[in-house]
């Protein structure tokens, strides 16, 4: 490893902004842009849950960034890719006749985009001090999920007043300018005698380990279960007319309020599963997460409705998002706890690409109302189920499921 000068907590925010922009472009402009072309919502979630597909393959090309192009190297290749292919996405038609090649460009921007964060990873283990590592976490997640707001937002006033095409140019040109803050973060390449094959053998090696006891094996099952997906996040622009809700609210609301709120949830997710405990945050945000989806079905179909609502699920995913974090950190232990947690992040993006799908064929069918009874019945479902198995296999004590 070269450089290991220390890098500031604050350049994180920069570094995962664009990676936020592509997919807030993804999940909430395209989906708008498509509607309103006379798109179905359930084909407009299918190619946005292409692009989140994208995140469950992030570990397999993991092993390849760690023994070849140093961090900044893969950093702005992954960071110009995913511009460029989020520039085309502005470009190409929205005709049914193009649908195959708006699910490729989405898919390889996306992939583009994990190239992004997978150095990000990197940099802050080894360039950043310890007693800083919370800070640099929290403003890494502040750009990711701020940035993914901001940039749907952007997108959907942007797409709204003048065109699609400027939408995408402005955001490919807003990301290539956050490539100037790799140049404040310290370079880094991980030396290595292991080759790629022997590093997937271990990663193997690792997960069988986790699949004999009960706790991990638990947890890699829940993480693949619709508890605190969120997937309406990246549905209400789409469904916004339902609610009456103009343009420039929807940019606002389900784009840059819903970035800042979610960031919060972070934070007070956290608070909360060091105080309560890892399952209890996580099963709580998740049924406060699908009473707020219960309370939107119900309740009248106003522009003020909507606004409360989106932030309201916003905030709840937000807790649901840190904890889901918490858990995992349970589940891996000490060893190998950087290939086990790329794992499981990966495979906890499973849930938000077939509960998208799902959102979507449900509107199609049965309408909003359903679409949002269904999610939330789905998830307490899940976790009342759960809850009966985390009793059965004896957890540990309470206080063995509080962050140290």
């Amino acid at each position: 490893m070269h450089d290991r000068e220390s890098t500031h907590p604050f350049v994180f925010f920069f570094l995962v902004l664009p990676y936020g922009i592509s997919s807030g472009f993804v999940s909430i402009t395209l989906p708008f842009v498509l509607v309103s072309a006379g798109f179905s919502v359930a084909l407009a979630a299918s190619i946005a849950a292409v692009g989140v597909a994208a995140n469950l393959w992030r570990f397999l090309w993991g092993p390849v960034a760690d023994l070849t192009l140093t961090a900044r190297r893969w950093y702005l290749s992954g960071l110009v890719t995913a511009a460029v292919t989020l520039l085309l996405l502005g470009f190409i038609p929205s005709q049914h006749n193009a649908i195959g090649l708006l699910m490729a460009v989405v898919f390889i921007s996306q992939v583009a985009g994990t190239l992004i964060v997978l150095p990000v990873g990197g940099l802050m283990a080894h360039t950043v001090a310890d007693e800083a590592k919370g800070r640099a976490a929290g403003w890494y997640q502040a750009g990711n999920l701020g940035g993914t707001g901001l940039g749907g937002g952007a997108g959907v006033w942007l797409a709204s007043h003048f065109s699609k095409e400027i939408a995408g140019g402005a955001l490919a040109i807003a990301m290539l300018a956050s490539a100037a803050a790799i140049y404040f973060a310290s370079d880094v390449r991980i030396v290595s005698t292991e080759t790629i094959a022997e590093r997937m053998r271990l990663l193997g090696r690792d997960i069988f380990d986790m699949l004999r006891l009960a706790i991990p094996l638990f947890t890699i099952v829940l993480v693949m279960s619709p508890i605190g997906a969120g997937a309406m996040n990246g549905l209400w622009s789409a469904v916004a007319p339902d609610w009456k809700a103009e343009p420039d609210r929807v940019a606002l609301v389900a784009g840059i309020f819903n970035g800042v709120i979610s960031a919060v949830g972070c934070i007070a997710g956290g608070w909360i599963a060091d105080r309560v405990g890892r399952w209890w945050s996580y099963f709580g945000s998740g049924i406060l997460m699908a009473v707020v989806a219960i309370i939107m079905a119900v309740a009248p179909r106003t522009p003020n409705a909507f606004t409360i609502g989106v932030l309201a699920y916003a905030l709840t995913c937000g807790m649901a998002y840190a904890a889901f974090s918490a858990i995992i950190l349970l589940a891996i232990g000490r060893g190998a706890a950087s290939t086990k947690y790329a794992t499981l992040s990966s495979l906890g993006n499973l849930p938000v690409v077939y509960m998208t799908a799902s959102d979507g064929w449900v509107h199609d069918r049965f309408g909003t109302a359903w679409m949002l009874h269904s999610e939330a019945l789905i998830a307490i479902v899940c976790i009342v189920i759960a809850i009966a198995v985390l009793r059965w296999i004896n957890p540990p004590r309470r206080s063995d499921l509080v962050l140290p």
